[in-house]
């Protein structure tokens, strides 16, 4: 009898690892993610699912017990939550109508830390990413060159840059480059 196999993603980024003397650029842990588009009457029933309040205010989010909800427009957000816990589940339980796509295979993420994060990155987006203008907590979507990406002010030296799987070697090798 044959054995049962498992089938396993290998994390795009495993094992990378870049930077400089002023920034550390390192693969984000795996993470559940969905893509949630919503109408305002499905805010709080879907925000008391959650367990997380889903931000309403431009580059805004909120972060509680390892669960993020990123704003990315009047009715768009991306949740994370980096100990995998069930998104769909609780977006299903909320009794609102909206979408939700699982997208957690399709994303991965990147943590560039340091006093030289916000100038990696800017050597590749044109968003001005200073604290007074970026502060903390702030999100948007946004480009990293020629590839979408998602940007979010984790602390003052500290961003969560998430891409495609896909986009995930370029996004990286850039971000090294932008280190130098």
């Amino acid at each position: 009898m044959a054995d049962a196999m498992e089938a396993v993603r290998k994390p795009v980024l495993q094992g990378k690892r870049g930077g400089s003397s002023t920034v550390r650029l390192t693969p984000a842990e795996p993470a559940a993610r969905v893509s949630l588009r919503a109408g305002a009457d499905a805010i709080a029933g879907l925000s008391k699912s959650l367990g997380i309040k889903l931000p309403v205010k431009p580059k805004s989010s909120v972060a509680a017990k390892g669960r993020i909800a990123l704003w990315l427009g009047p009715d768009e957000w991306l949740l994370i939550d980096e100990k995998g816990g069930d998104l769909m589940y609780d977006c299903a339980a909320s009794g609102t109508v909206h979408s939700a796509t699982d997208v957690s295979h399709r994303n991965t993420a990147i943590i560039a830390s340091g006093p030289g994060a916000e100038a990696t990155i800017n050597a590749g987006c044109p968003q001005d990413l200073s604290l007074s203008v970026f502060p903390v907590g702030a999100a948007s979507r946004t480009i990293l060159a020629k590839i979408e990406v998602v940007l979010y002010r984790v602390d003052e030296e500290t961003f969560r840059v998430e891409c495609w799987r896909s986009f995930a070697d370029y996004a990286f090798g850039l971000l090294a480059e932008g280190a130098h």
